[in-house]
């Protein structure tokens, strides 16, 4: 036996604590049943085109969210100078239009938990539909400026919750050797949904733009009702049969299902048989640890400031005074973002969660710092007017870095690392409750970007989130552990060791 497997060996009464019950399910807790039971799986490879197209069709709803959090992102000047829909709009109600979104998705990532475990993944996911619609034609039709924060709440808490349900169905209907790539998808499709958000007001009004968005939702609705559900739910409710069809269709009719129904039942038992009350699971080491880390590096993503950035692109670049037109700067941004994100989703499996971290991190560490210098030399009056006139290329190439490198690292593993470091029993409380200190986390920050602003100046707004950044990579370098290749019982056993 390799020293990995005695290592696992020796933490299984961690992952169990209940032996009496777990003899009592007859379950065999070796290195064996936990460790090697995952390798079946790998002497064969399914057909990858039906994960993909699973993957993709639940992250429409993801873009829909996109969509949700880019909205204001081109149209905020015009919203000011022009008013929306005849309501009059200042700074102070565009950072409520801007963060009400945020405050919706934090208040809507615990419950979605709850009802993917009750409803179903699937049927959870196209319930969101309702409010998403209720939102949208609030906007569309307000009579009052609180209408437009009502529908902002509604299709942030709606959209916002594919942030938690989307990469849960992801990891539990991807093969382990695409896991990595496919919970990436969801960080991707959320800034593809931005960077529509970018473009369309380039080209139509403000009311038709708003429209456009509202389809979204529609469209995921007619693409994902084909899909299948996740098979460890329908093991999970014994619908073995069920299971059984929905992973032929992701896996292929020429594969050999009965390994992965196996484990899959297994680890369905090894729920059943570890069921304890929270405060018995918090006290497990490795549920500690996973709760520390991933609610820390969801505070690091947007306490960095990466949806003041997104909400507030237009308005940055107009600050400048870059001399590029801030609509198309900002649809740069909205590029670069995409394009980043779907690379990031093709090396997550290859480079591994840490570097590419790390590596993102450091960089929007950087970029932040090297923009704040650029708002000190035009704010603090250093330079002349010529010399900021020349640097005006400078926010643009910064931003775009710090929008880049994000989606390389900071954007889409953290939502990843929470379906993979949480145990089985607390996976959807813990999600939830990551996903609701990011929101809020980001609610702060674009609520209360103008403000700062305005009180500190943009170079010190951007100064601190530099230094943000840089904890952020230090706690990542010193306390994240790796897991790409590994199966989620392995990791569990290695944050209780």
């Amino acid at each position: 036996m390799d020293p990995s497997d005695e290592d696992l060996s020796s933490n299984i009464d961690d992952l169990m604590p209940n032996q009496k019950v777990a003899s009592q399910c007859e379950i065999s807790y070796t290195a064996m049943s936990i460790n090697e039971a995952p390798k079946l799986i790998l002497k064969q490879e399914g057909k990858k085109l039906p994960q993909y197209v699973a993957t993709l069709s639940v992250c429409l709803g993801s873009l829909a969210a996109g969509a949700v959090l880019g909205w204001t992102g081109n149209i905020s000047e015009d919203m000011k100078s022009e008013s929306y829909r005849g309501i009059s709009i200042d700074d102070d109600s565009l950072g409520w239009i801007g963060s009400m979104a945020t405050l919706g998705a934090a208040f809507g990532c615990i419950p979605i938990g709850k009802l993917c475990d009750q409803l179903g993944r699937k049927k959870a996911m196209l319930y969101l539909t309702i409010p998403f619609m209720i939102g949208w034609i609030l906007i569309i039709f307000p009579q009052s400026l609180t209408m437009i924060y009502v529908g902002r709440f509604l299709t942030g808490m709606a959209g916002c919750a594919f942030c938690v349900s989307t990469p849960i169905y992801t990891c539990e209907i991807a093969e382990k050797s695409i896991r990595g790539a496919l919970g990436s998808f969801f960080d991707l499709s959320l800034t593809v949904g931005i960077l529509l958000a970018y473009i369309v007001p380039i080209f139509a009004s403000m009311l038709v733009h708003t429209i456009c968005m509202s389809i979204l939702p529609i469209f995921f609705v007619i693409v994902f009702i084909f899909q299948p559900e996740s098979p460890t739910y329908t093991i999970k409710i014994n619908k073995e049969k069920k299971a059984r069809t929905d992973l032929i269709r992701l896996r292929g009719s020429k594969y050999d299902i009965e390994p992965e129904i196996e484990i899959i039942k297994k680890e369905c038992l090894v729920d059943d048989c570890s069921k304890i009350s929270f405060v018995e699971t918090i006290k497990k080491k490795g549920t500690q640890k996973a709760f520390i880390i991933c609610f820390s590096i969801m505070f690091f993503q947007q306490a960095g400031g990466i949806n003041a950035v997104i909400f507030y692109s237009g308005t940055i670049f107009e600050t400048c005074g870059s001399t590029l037109d801030p609509k198309l700067a900002t649809l740069v941004l909205g590029v670069m973002q995409m394009i980043a994100t779907f690379i990031a989703s093709a090396f997550v499996d290859k480079i591994g969660r840490r570097v590419l971290l790390i590596c993102s991190n450091a960089i929007v560490t950087l970029s932040g710092l090297v923009l704040g210098f650029y708002f000190t030399l035009k704010e603090r009056s250093l330079v002349s007017t010529d010399t900021i006139s020349a640097l005006g290329f400078l926010p643009v190439i910064s931003l775009s870095v710090f929008v880049t490198l994000f989606s390389l690292g900071m954007g889409p593993i953290p939502w990843l690392l929470s379906t993979e470091l949480f145990p089985s029993e607390v996976k959807s409380l813990g999600t939830g409750l990551a996903a609701t200190i990011n929101w809020l986390t980001a609610f702060f920050v674009t609520k209360f970007y103008l403000d700062l602003e305005n009180a500190i100046g943009g170079d010190n707004t951007f100064y601190m989130f530099s230094v943000i950044s840089l904890f952020g990579t230090l706690f990542i370098y010193f306390y994240l552990p790796e897991t790409k290749g590994k199966a989620l019982l392995e990791i569990q056993a290695e944050l209780n060791r």
